[in-house]
C-alpha cells in the first residue's frame, strides 16, 4: 500500500506552480503537476523523477467542472488520495476598466475563483476521509488594488474570501486554508508584462527591486517556501492567514 501523501499543485507547468512542485516533491510528496496543457507538464515531471520523486503529469481546465472531476478521480487512483492541494492556476487579462471587456473580467474570474473553487470542492472530501487537509490558495499583492488590474485584483481579493471561510467551514476535519499572496516575483508572466510595456524585463525588474524593501525582486523559489511551510505538520494550528511574501510590508 502506498503512504506516500499526495500534493496537487495546479498551474504547475512552469513559473511558481512548477518550483512548487519541485518543492513538494523533495518534501517527499507525490505531486500532480497539473495544468492546460498535459504535455507541457512533462518537463517538470520528468525533473522530479530524476531527482528521486514520483510525479504525475495531468491536463485540465481547472474551470470546467467535469475536468476537475475527471483530473481529481485520475490522481487519486494513480498516486493516491491527495491530502495538499495548491491553487496556483491563474491568468492576468490587464487593461484600464474602459478598456476592459467582459471576456478578460470573465476569464480571469473563471481560471482563479470559479477554479479554485472547483479544485477545492473536489480534493476535499478526500481531505475529510483522511483527517488531514492541507489547501493553499495563491492570492496576490494586487488584491490591495492595481491600476489596470480591476478583473485580477477582485479575482485575488476574493481568494483571501474564499481561504478564510475555508478555514471556517473545514478546521473541524483536520483541514487548514491559508493564501499567499506574492509582490513581483520573477516569472514569464511578468517578462510578458515588460515586454506589453515595452520594457526590458532586467529594467522592469531593476524598477521593481527599487521600491521593494530587501532590494530585490522575488524568485518562485521564495513562494515554494512559504507553500512547503503551509503544507507541512507544523503548520496545524495556522488556518485563514494571509502571508505577504513581497520583499517588505503591506498596507
Amino acid at each position: 500500500m502506498n503512504t506516500t501523501p499526495t500534493a496537487v499543485v495546479t498551474g504547475a507547468a512552469r513559473g511558481i506552480g512548477a518550483a512548487v512542485a519541485r518543492r513538494l516533491a523533495a518534501d517527499g510528496f507525490a505531486v500532480a503537476v497539473v495544468d492546460l496543457d498535459e504535455a507541457a507538464c512533462k518537463p517538470v515531471v520528468e525533473e522530479i523523477g530524476t531527482a528521486g520523486g514520483r510525479a504525475l503529469a495531468v491536463g485540465a481546465n481547472v474551470a470546467d467542472e467535469q475536468d476537475v472531476r475527471n483530473a481529481v478521480d485520475r490522481i487519486a487512483q494513480e498516486l493516491g488520495d491527495p491530502t495538499v492541494l495548491v491553487n496556483n492556476a491563474g491568468i492576468t487579462r490587464d487593461n484600464l476598466l474602459f478598456r476592459m471587456t467582459v471576456d478578460d473580467w470573465d476569464s480571469v474570474m473563471d481560471v482563479h475563483l470559479r477554479g479554485s473553487f472547483l479544485m477545492t470542492r473536489a480534493v476535499q472530501g478526500y481531505m475529510a476521509k483522511a483527517g488531514r487537509g492541507r489547501i493553499v490558495n495563491l492570492s496576490s499583492t494586487s488584491a490591495l488594488g492595481n491600476r489596470g488590474q480591476a478583473n485580477y485584483a477582485a479575482a485575488k481579493a476574493g481568494i483571501q474570501g474564499f481561504t478564510k471561510t475555508l478555514a471556517i467551514e473545514l478546521g473541524k476535519f483536520g483541514i487548514t486554508a491559508n493564501a499567499i499572496a506574492p509582490g513581483f516575483i520573477e516569472t514569464e508572466m511578468t517578462a510578458e508584462t515588460a515586454r506589453r510595456m515595452g520594457i526590458g524585463f532586467d529594467e522592469f525588474k531593476a524598477a521593481a527591486a527599487s521600491r521593494i524593501p530587501v532590494a530585490r525582486t522575488g524568485r518562485p523559489e521564495d513562494i515554494a517556501h512559504a507553500v512547503s511551510f503551509f503544507a507541512g505538520e507544523g503548520a496545524g494550528f495556522v488556518s485563514g492567514q494571509v502571508l505577504y511574501v513581497a520583499g517588505g510590508p503591506q498596507d
